[in-house]
């Protein structure tokens, strides 16, 4: 069975997928990459293919022997689905890959969203020596996961330590390890009405397009915050520039639109912490990935049920 990677591992990680049985072909995704050197008739005999995005150089539709891709991200707007469903192809995603990086960023931008880092640093910039005493604690306040998948569970686990209360949201209402409530999707407007935080971990779907907007906004209370991770399309952006006013906090690694254009009028938001897609950022998500995908590779090749495995049509 032969095994295409574009992501980039080390030579005994190789030889350890070449140990299950794989013939591995490696042709890197970069920037400066090309799949010249692969020849049509090569391309026709894989079976596998480990990817993050190299769909725009290279045409799946002339992978005739396609059986499964794996991929080094959580999402896969990448990936031509025509391609995919027409042919029965699996196609897996690295849910939970990520989860450990992005919920440090989540704790990190509450903290700093509740200790007015960003004023602090503008001062410590200027010079100036001001107290600020509007900064405050996040403990006993509640705190609203949208989604309660692994980027959730990871971010609720590391904030029952400051002792705050967990809400989640997921599609039929079930209990969570670590979460104090959990509400279905059609109570949604729960979390917003009465968590001081509500945090957005949740993919983007034909159902979930600006699901945030003004009539969720308009819902939050005074001084309440709002932190996005999940997909910068559930979120209409006009919406929350006009309710920013009432929030003390926003925290933005996703948008409509990335990169974010400059004249956005997101940047112009005094109360707001913009970091570019960077959230999964790790130097360890190398090995958490590989991990995967060898565990995944061996499942295969044994004819096992795999991990991670996307429902196309619900979108994720």
């Amino acid at each position: 069975m032969k095994a295409l990677f574009t992501l980039k591992f080390n030579d005994d990680d190789f030889n350890r997928i070449r140990d299950l049985g794989y013939d591995v072909v490696f042709n890197s995704e970069g920037s400066k990459s090309t799949f010249d050197k692969i020849t049509d008739e090569e391309l026709e005999s894989i079976d596998v293919l480990v990817t993050y995005n190299s769909f725009e150089k290279l045409d799946v539709s002339k992978m005739k022997n396609l059986k499964y891709i794996q991929l080094g991200s959580t999402g896969f707007d990448q990936v031509p689905i025509d391609k995919v469903m027409n042919r029965d192809i699996i196609l897996c995603n690295n849910k939970g890959g990520y989860s450990i990086p992005i919920a440090e960023w989540i704790v990190s931008m509450i903290l700093q969203i509740y200790k007015n880092t960003k004023e602090f640093y503008n001062k410590q910039y200027k010079r100036q020596w001001i107290s600020d005493y509007s900064v405050s604690e996040i403990y006993g306040r509640r705190i609203g996961f949208l989604g309660t998948g692994t980027i959730a569970l990871e971010s609720a686990k590391r904030l029952k330590a400051f002792g705050v209360e967990i809400w989640g949201c997921n599609t039929d209402g079930r209990s969570i390890k670590y979460f104090d409530e959990c509400f279905s999707t059609q109570e949604m407007d729960e979390v917003f009405k009465h968590c001081d935080i509500v945090v957005s971990t949740i993919p983007s779907t034909k159902q979930t397009y600006k699901l945030i907007n003004k009539s969720k906004f308009s819902l939050m209370k005074e001084g309440s915050s709002f932190i996005n991770v999940g997909r910068g399309k559930i979120v209409d952006e006009d919406d929350l520039i006009e309710y920013a006013h009432k929030l003390r906090g926003i925290a933005l690694d996703v948008f409509q639109e990335e990169p974010l254009c400059e004249n956005s009028k997101l940047w112009d938001l005094d109360n707001i912490i913009i970091t570019p897609h960077n959230s999964w950022v790790s130097q360890q998500n190398s090995l958490r990935s590989f991990n995967l995908f060898y565990n995944n590779l061996k499942k295969f090749i044994l004819n096992k049920e795999l991990e991670n495995k996307v429902e196309i049509e619900k979108g994720y």
